[in-house]
């Protein structure tokens, strides 16, 4: 995204956040994505998060879409509960997510104290909050909790991301390695992919762990893994290409699987993890 296109983005997230911080049930308004960490690209869009004690009536909510969308949709509950609008003016496409304190308080407790492992993205939150740009904080809340994100990486966290998601990139009867060679005997080419993007995400689930670098989410993952992962597997680029020609091709995927996993696996044991 050029300078003059980011700095519109961000004047419209402001815009937009002023209009959310009108409403009594919001809390803090925040930037995420790449506009907040300064990686925005000529498609990105404006990721908003709107903190709220309770739920904002819907009514509230479209009148705000509608007086600044050409085209929008509202209440999305595909992932979290949304809104999303192409934005009139500059032809943005806008995403605003909802999330009560309370939730986002707990998820950041089951990540930095309680040392919660998910299979794949287990550190996603602690990044975004991290990572997000402050538009509106009504209390100071959302400030309160950056500090309390902004620690340093928990070992016991480390530990079991790391124990969670390498036994089933290959190494029991549910792993991903096993689940390709059904999906191949099968022919099951839908099946296949989808093991193989999972098969992925625990891959650099594992791999950010291992470098005390909370989880970026799912964009741009090899451009971030190769430049900001200073304990990297050997060849892994080049591993993760291979495998990946070799999943459109249906041609020797277990032995790629394998070459990724044993740079990986050679990785955490000469760092004793």
């Amino acid at each position: 995204m050029a300078n003059n296109s980011r700095a519109s983005a961000a004047a419209l997230a402001e815009q937009i956040a002023a209009q959310y911080s009108e409403l009594p049930q919001v809390t803090a308004v925040s930037l995420g994505g790449s506009l907040a960490t300064k990686q925005s690209g000529a498609d990105s869009d404006i990721d908003l998060y709107v903190y709220t004690v309770e739920d904002i009536p819907l009514d509230a909510r479209q009148a705000i879409a509608q007086s600044n969308a050409s085209q929008y949709e509202v209440d999305n509950q595909f992932w979290e509960s949304g809104d999303e609008w192409i934005d009139q003016t500059t032809g943005i496409h806008v995403d605003v997510m909802f999330r009560s304190t309370h939730w986002i308080e707990e998820q950041i407790n089951r990540i930095l104290l309680q040392h919660l492992a998910s299979v794949g993205y287990s550190t996603c939150f602690w990044h975004n909050v991290s990572t997000s740009k402050i538009l509106f904080d009504r209390v100071s809340w959302y400030a309160q909790l950056q500090v309390a994100a902004k620690r340093p990486y928990p070992p016991q966290l480390q530990q079991a991301i790391i124990a969670k998601n390498f036994p089933i990139l290959r190494n029991t009867l549910s792993s991903y390695l096993y689940q390709i060679n059904s999906s191949m005997r099968r022919k099951d080419t839908v099946s296949l992919n989808h093991r193989i993007a999972a098969l992925l995400a625990s891959y650099f689930d594992i791999l950010f762990a291992l470098n005390e670098l909370p989880h970026p989410g799912e964009k741009r993952l090899l451009h971030l893994a190769t430049t900001q992962c200073k304990l990297q597997p050997n060849n892994m680029v080049e591993h993760i290409n291979h495998l990946l020609l070799a999943s459109t091709e249906d041609e020797d995927v277990p032995d790629r699987v394998n070459d990724l996993v044993d740079s990986l696996e050679e990785l955490l044991r000469s760092y004793g993890a």
